[in-house]
């Protein structure tokens, strides 16, 4: 969405570059701009804050971020915001391990976190908006009235992925300033400004896992997930002993501790029998789902089936497929093609070309 008005944004400041050169365009633009670092993780002396929180969230991106405000003029604060963080975002993740299903918490926090509680704190401050440093696009459609969620204009960054439950209303307060950017380009505009996050590495890693050792995370706050259970093959046939639940995932093949004549990987899990079913490549292989939670962007829950590029991760190339909606919250996505481990807990987004559809969390 262009910024045609000049108004008040609040900007969500990581500490990385994208959302510092996020603050930097709408400062440029004109806008009355606060940058906001969300804590959300329990105090910790600043010498292992990051450490125990990971480079994105940590007491250097604090700084940096600080810096960063104070190259350009505008005020900064860190807002404590540990509480909605740990409901709606790692007690979630620990709560979809347990279910036998795999998450995506920056889904949660896109949409609970950064484009809800941030964003009624926001309008406290009487400002217009939020804005991040995602890479995607919002525009509204002048014949319909609807705020429309675009891919961002850089392939290989493209976040889209990671807003789809966002609403009609966290939509039309939502600003994304580096959308229509490629990463080059971003680095090089904080370069010219002088940011102090010009040139600092990426964070790949889940924020609240800074080891990416997501298994001891969840052992050490619930070691209830790794109780021992079977696993077994198609048949039934008990070829090992698993290390509990959320040590695996759909299509995982190493750490198993079992062997066969082919590769084995994981093909399901059952939180109800505490059992991890393991087969070859060909047992991966599904060509429908069922989403919930779904979420349509575009248009209104479609009466009749629809045709679209379905997504089942963020490292999966796009799938033609047929979208219908079911009426009660959920939908039916058929493959053309049969796709390789569609993992539940992961989300399905729908695209037609750049426009994002809609989407949903793939069910068991």
């Amino acid at each position: 969405m262009t910024d045609g008005s000049r108004s008040r944004v609040v900007v969500g400041m990581s500490g990385g570059v994208d959302s510092s050169v996020a603050a930097a365009l709408l400062v440029e633009r004109g806008h009355d701009v606060i940058g906001v670092t969300m804590r959300v993780w329990p105090g910790a002396p600043a010498g292992d804050a990051t450490k125990r929180f990971g480079a994105c969230c940590g007491s250097e991106a604090v700084d940096d971020a600080r810096r960063v405000a104070r190259t350009l003029g505008i005020p900064y604060y860190v807002l404590n915001m540990e509480a909605e963080f740990t409901r709606a975002v790692v007690d979630r993740f620990a709560d979809e391990y347990r279910h036998g299903r795999t998450p995506v918490p920056c889904v949660a926090c896109n949409a609970d976190l950064k484009f809800g509680s941030l964003l009624a704190r926001a309008r406290a401050w009487d400002a217009d908006a939020v804005a991040t440093g995602h890479y995607a696009r919002v525009s509204r459609d002048e014949a319909t009235g609807r705020y429309l969620l675009w891919r961002g204009r850089d392939p290989r960054k493209d976040q889209s992925d990671f807003l789809w439950p966002l609403t009609q209303a966290q939509l039309a307060a939502a600003r994304f300033p580096v959308g229509d950017l490629e990463k080059v380009d971003v680095r090089a505009h904080a370069r010219r400004l002088g940011l102090a996050t010009a040139d600092k590495p990426e964070s790949q890693e889940i924020c609240f896992v800074p080891d990416d050792d997501y298994r001891g995370f969840l052992r050490r706050r619930d070691p209830g997930l790794f109780r021992p259970g079977p696993i077994v093959d198609a048949d039934g046939a008990v070829l090992g002993t698993h290390a509990g639940l959320a040590a695996y995932t759909v299509g995982q093949r190493k750490g198993l501790g079992v062997t066969a004549g082919t590769p084995l990987y994981v093909v399901d899990i059952d939180p109800d029998a505490n059992r991890v079913m393991v087969g070859g490549p060909a047992d991966l292989e599904r060509d429908r789902l069922i989403a919930t939670a779904v979420n349509f962007i575009a248009f209104e829950p479609p009466r009749d089936p629809i045709r679209v590029q379905a997504r089942i991760r963020h490292s999966h190339r796009p799938a033609p497929a047929t979208v219908r909606a079911r009426g009660d919250g959920t939908a039916e996505v058929l493959f053309d093609e049969p796709q390789r481990a569609i993992t539940p807990g992961q989300s399905v987004v729908w695209y037609r070309d750049d426009l994002v559809v809609g989407g949903g969390v793939i069910g068991r």
